[in-house]
Parts: structure tokens; C-alpha cells; sequence
């Protein structure tokens, strides 16, 4: 069972996930520009640039340590133990941030016609990347 079901918009404090990983992400990482943080009960989508002196893998570490931290203290998610162990990171060009944009903002909306694996799946083919079905969650 997901630990992480309906209704979860409305289990967060008023200072709310979406608000403390978007502090978490300004606050460890000054030198990155943060443009917009959404998701759904099973995933969050951040578009951020990345100063050349950070690195990606560190940055998700760090962003997932702090925020599993935060869940567990205020009990926001019962049964959450942690994120998952993996992640997905895509490069994009100037020109399309205000259409990722667009497209975060409107998580909740999009989730309700597509499933996240399909949408994964999607995002994998687009960036031409092979993957194994067997890996994806």
C-alpha cells in the first residue's frame, strides 16, 4: 500500500513538502537557480539549474536526506521510510523552461489521464535513453 495516498495535499503543515524542498534546495545550493517544484503523491518533478561546481548526484542526495528527515519528524506521510533509491535528471535547453514550467505546474491535472510509469517512460524515449522495463518502478 502506498503510504503516500489521497488526500495528501491536505495532511501538509501550512508550511507544506513542495515549500520545504524548494528552502532545502535554495538554501544548500546558492549558486542554483530554482524555476518551479510540483508533484503528486508519488513524485516531484524540480527544474533548477545546477551550478558547474555541484554535482547532480550530490544534490539529490542532499535534497532527499534533508527532506526524509523532515517527513519522518513531522509524521507528514505515516509508514514513510524513504525516497527511493533512484532518480531521473534531464538537461533542456534555455528556450524550453517556460514550457517545463507550464508542464509542473500542472502535475495534479496531467496524473489524473497518465500513470508516472507511463509518463517515466515517456520522458526516457523522448531523451532517446535505452532502459529495461524491469527497473522502472
Amino acid at each position: 500500500m502506498n503510504p503516500v495516498a489521497a488526500g495528501w495535499r491536505a495532511r501538509l503543515p501550512p508550511y507544506g513538502q513542495i515549500e520545504f524542498i524548494t528552502h532545502t534546495i535554495q538554501r544548500r545550493a546558492k549558486k542554483c537557480h530554482l524555476y518551479r517544484i510540483n508533484g503528486t503523491e508519488d513524485h516531484i518533478h524540480i527544474l533548477t539549474s545546477l551550478h558547474p561546481t555541484i554535482c547532480l548526484a550530490n544534490f539529490i542526495k542532499d535534497t532527499k536526506i534533508s527532506t526524509s528527515k523532515w517527513i519522518k519528524e513531522h509524521n507528514i506521510f505515516p509508514g514513510f521510510t524513504n525516497w527511493q533509491s533512484g532518480y531521473g535528471a534531464f538537461t533542456h535547453s534555455q528556450r524550453e523552461i517556460n514550457a517545463i514550467i507550464e508542464y509542473i505546474k500542472r502535475q495534479e491535472e496531467h496524473h489524473k489521464k497518465t500513470s508516472f510509469r507511463d509518463e517515466y517512460r515517456s520522458l526516457l524515449g523522448d531523451a532517446g535513453i535505452e532502459f529495461d522495463d524491469r527497473y522502472l518502478l
